[in-house]
C-alpha cells in the first residue's frame, strides 16, 4: 500500500496535466452523484424533465440556463441528467471490463506457457470480432435494457483491449529482481502477484479502467445516434439523437446539439490529459522532453 501511495503521489506531483485531467473527472462525477439534487435546484421546486414544463425551443436565459428543447424541458437539466446516466453505463461497462482484463492479464503474463497462449489467443479474438454489427444486432432485437445490463453488453467487448495491455506490462515485472526475490523467499504466486505486480501496476489500470469507461460511453452514444440505443433512459447519445433528429441547428437551437457534444468532449480531453500524465511520468523520453 504504501508502495502505491509513493507511486500515486509521484503521479499527482510531477505532472499537471495528470492532475487538470484528474480534476475535471473528478467535477463530472460530483456531478453524476448528486445529479438528483442538481436538478431539483435546476427547477427551483418543479420538475425541468417533465413535459411542457417551461415553453418550448427557449434560447438560454436566467430562467434556462441552456434553454428548452421541443417538449419545454430544461437543457441543463437533461444535461446533467445524461451525463449521469453516461457515466453509469460506462462505469459498470469499465468496472467489469477491467477486472475481468487484470485477472486474465495476470494469469497469462505471470505464469506464461500453455495458460497464457490459450488466454492471450482468446483476447485476440475478442480483440478481431467486429463488435458494431453484433452491438447493433443486440440492439435491434432485444430493448428496455436497464442501464446495467447494456454496461455487461459492452464490457463483453471491452475486457480483451485491457488483457493486452496490462499482460506486456506484467511479462515486463515479472522478470524484475524484486520478484526474483520473492520467489526466493518462498512467496507465493498469488502472494507475489498482489503484493509485488500489483502496487506496480495500478496507475496503469486504473487509466486502463478510465479508458474503458470512456470507450463505453462512446460506444452508447454511437449507438443512440443511429437509434439503436435504449430510448426510456435519457443519457447524451440520446441527447444527440433528438438534436439531429429535431434539426436543431437549422432552428437556432444550438444549445440542444452543443451541450452533449462538450460534455462528451471534456471527457475525451481529461482522459487524454491523464493518458499524457502518465506517460511523462513513467516513459524517461517523455520526461526528458516534458522537463525540457
Amino acid at each position: 500500500m504504501r508502495r502505491f501511495a509513493r507511486s500515486l503521489w509521484k503521479l499527482w506531483s510531477s505532472s499537471h496535466k495528470f492532475q487538470i485531467g484528474i480534476v475535471i473527472i473528478a467535477v463530472f462525477v460530483v456531478v453524476a452523484i448528486l445529479h438528483g439534487p442538481i436538478v431539483a435546484t435546476i427547477g427551483h421546486g418543479q420538475d425541468p424533465l417533465g413535459t411542457a414544463a417551461y415553453t418550448p425551443w427557449q434560447l438560454p436565459s436566467r430562467t434556462n440556463i441552456l434553454g428548452t428543447d421541443r417538449y419545454g424541458r430544461d437543457i441543463l437539466a437533461l444535461t446533467v441528467t445524461g451525463l449521469a446516466s453516461s457515466l453509469q453505463v460506462g462505469a459498470v461497462a469499465g468496472l467489469i471490463s477491467t477486472v475481468v482484463g487484470v485477472l486474465v492479464a495476470f494469469i497469462a503474463g505471470y505464469k506464461g506457457g500453455k495458460l497464457d497462449s490459450l488466454l492471450s489467443g482468446t483476447a485476440d479474438v475478442f480483440l478481431v470480432v467486429p463488435s458494431l454489427p453484433i452491438l447493433i444486432t443486440l440492439s435491434a432485437y432485444v430493448t428496455n435494457l436497464s442501464l446495467a445490463a447494456i454496461g455487461v453488453i459492452l464490457a463483453i467487448f471491452s475486457w480483451a483491449l485491457a488483457a493486452r495491455t496490462i499482460r506486456s506490462q506484467v511479462l515486463s515485472l515479472r522478470t524484475r529482481p524484486y520478484v526474483e526475490l520473492a520467489k526466493v523467499s518462498r512467496m507465493s504466486d498469488l502472494e507475489i502477484i498482489v503484493q509485488e505486480l500489483v502496487p506496480n501496476l495500478l496507475p496503469f489500470i486504473g487509466v486502463g479502467f478510465a479508458n474503458a469507461v470512456l470507450g463505453s460511453i462512446f460506444a452508447l452514444v454511437g449507438l443512440e445516434v443511429i437509434g439503436l440505443g435504449p430510448s426510456n433512459v435519457i443519457d447524451l447519445g440520446l441527447m444527440l439523437n433528438w438534436a439531429i433528429g429535431w434539426g436543431t441547428l437549422s432552428l437556432g437551437m444550438w444549445p440542444m446539439f452543443v451541450a452533449p457534444i462538450f460534455v462528451l468532449g471534456m471527457l475525451f480531453f481529461a482522459v487524454n490529459l491523464i493518458n499524457i500524465g502518465l506517460e511523462e511520468t513513467y516513459n524517461p523520453r517523455l520526461r526528458k522532453v516534458a522537463g525540457a
